[in-house]
């Protein structure tokens, strides 16, 4: 939504869905399994020599339970398997 009304502002066309493929596959955006986020994760640490990672979880509209289950997962899983990929 944010995206949609801002892009508009500046005359830019809708986000659709092939962008967002896009961004997945060649972008910044890291989604999927534990397992797929810890290793696309940790090879952009990798690539970037970045001491750190923030994680920007979209609650858009995203029912509560589902958006405390990707922290769950992230913080139980993801990263103990980043930190395990980055040894």
């Amino acid at each position: 939504a944010m995206t949609g009304r801002i892009g508009a502002e500046r005359g830019w066309p809708r986000p659709n869905r092939e962008q967002f493929v896009h961004e997945i596959e060649h972008g910044a955006m890291i989604v999927g399994s534990p397992e797929t986020v810890a290793q696309k994760l940790a090879g952009v640490i990798r690539t970037l020599g970045a001491q750190r990672a923030s994680l920007k979880i979209s609650a858009g509209t995203l029912a509560h339970e589902h958006l405390m289950t990707s922290i769950e997962l992230y913080g139980t899983q993801v990263v103990p398997m980043v930190r395990e990929l980055l040894v």
